[in-house]
């Protein structure tokens, strides 16, 4: 499990099997995947198209039972809870972010940082003031007001990180955040992602074909034969 024994990670997938059927064939994308996301650490989750990246990602964040294996979350096994319980993991426990912000286009950047916080049940008025202070944190304090067909790419991003981590979940993943994006304003974004996980020691895993990102966070995998593997 690596990171000495007493420091239990937040996320832990142990033996991941995953497979599709494909025409007659069966695909197998995990075969025995493990992987351990700890606290305030970032991982960058570098692999090519097609070897399972994305599908990794959605079986951590509790979007895919897998076929085998178990996903531990904050030490407890998932794979028994019913589909009511696993939704409200992701609500409180876990944050998506996707190469395509997902923002919803007649809401406001501020209305859309406090969606998630309203599902979850809290007042308008604590939303609210929760996703000014985390908009203001990643510099788009002046923009709270403007939709996102008004915002730049960037800010469309920073919002989409804003909405992640509105409800203060302990593992952040995140599937190609700044593919989308040209060079400068990819690397703006992903200061944006590490200065999260700095302030509030969530757990980060991010699948990216940017080795120039991926070399700035704190552990490197990649995935091969259905496994996860360490690099460097």
């Amino acid at each position: 499990m690596e990171q000495g024994d007493n420091d239990a990670p937040v996320v832990y997938l142990h033996e991941i099997r995953r497979q599709y059927l494909q025409g007659d064939d069966t695909l197998t994308i995990l075969d025995g995947a493990k992987l351990g996301l700890w606290a305030g650490q970032s991982v960058a989750l570098v692999a090519p198209s097609g070897t399972g990246k994305s599908t990794l990602l959605h079986v951590a964040g509790l979007l895919e039972q897998p076929d085998d294996g178990e996903v531990y979350i904050g030490g407890m096994a998932t794979s028994g809870l019913s589909d009511a319980e696993r939704t409200q993991i992701r609500r409180t426990e876990i944050g998506f972010v996707y190469q395509s912000h997902r923002l919803l286009p007649e809401f406001t950047a501020l209305e859309n940082v406090m969606m998630p916080q309203l599902i979850r049940g809290l007042s308008r008025r604590e939303a609210s003031q929760r996703a000014r202070e985390i908009l203001a944190y990643l510099g788009l304090g002046k923009r709270i007001t403007h939709r996102p067909a008004e915002l730049s790419g960037g800010e469309q991003q920073r919002v989409a990180i804003a909405r992640a981590v509105a409800n203060a979940p302990r593992v952040l993943l995140a599937d190609e955040p700044t593919g989308n994006l040209d060079p400068h304003t990819a690397d703006h974004v992903f200061n944006a992602l590490m200065q999260i996980v700095r302030a509030t020691q969530v757990a980060m895993l991010i699948a990216t074909h940017n080795m120039d990102l991926a070399a700035r966070m704190d552990r490197r995998v990649s995935l091969a034969d259905g496994q996860v593997i360490e690099l460097d």
